[in-house]
């Protein structure tokens, strides 16, 4: 009878250890760490082609030099912010890099309206062929930071619950990821003007 109790509780032990979540948390700790990868790859790539862009209008609206300026300067601005690893476990880090990102964003945006106003530089089919290329690259800074706000939840919720967090706390130690939020203002519309 006491070798069928050892038996037993060998097998409830064996069992208890492999549902104990460890290789499951590395899993989606290293999922987070590599859709942060690709949300840096899609901002360097928007970074790469800022200056082609810029170039461009340059030759078009040399008088514009306010706007092109804000782009330069937001671009050289975000190109030295540093980003480690550790900026998804800092709120603080992680608002700073969106606020810088941001910046560059509204800079584009006012570059975008600059364009408006010469028909020649729209016609232009290297300005065109840029134009696309900044869009696409801003939808894929969207789609990546939102597939790593996914792979967010999912770690996040694999270290708090049971039996996971027990395996964390003892074992493990990691800490929440950061998750990307919408910017302040962000739920307000633009307003067009169309003149």
């Amino acid at each position: 009878m006491k070798k069928i109790i050892t038996l037993i509780a060998a097998v409830a032990a064996v069992f208890s250890l492999t549902s104990c979540g460890y290789n499951t948390m590395q899993a989606n700790e290293e999922e987070v760490l590599a859709k942060w990868g690709d949300v840096e790859a899609a901002y360097q790539r928007r970074m790469d082609l800022i200056p082609n862009l810029v170039e461009v209008v340059k030759g078009y609206a040399a008088h514009e030099k306010d706007t092109l300026t804000a782009v330069t300067d937001a671009r050289s601005k975000a190109g030295s912010f540093q980003v480690s690893k550790d900026v998804m476990d800092n709120p603080a880090a992680l608002q700073k890099f969106q606020s810088i990102q941001g910046e560059l964003s509204s800079a584009l945006s006012k570059l975008m309206v600059l364009v408006e106003k010469y028909p020649d530089l729209k016609a232009n089919q290297n300005f065109m062929d840029l134009q696309h290329q900044l869009e696409g690259t801003e939808n894929r800074i969207n789609v990546a930071r939102v597939r790593y706000n996914e792979a967010v939840q999912k770690f996040n919720t694999s270290i708090r619950t049971f039996p996971n967090s027990i395996t964390n706390s003892m074992l493990l130690h990691l800490k929440l990821k950061e998750p990307f939020k919408a910017q302040e203002g962000a739920a307000t519309a633009p307003k067009v003007n169309i003149r």
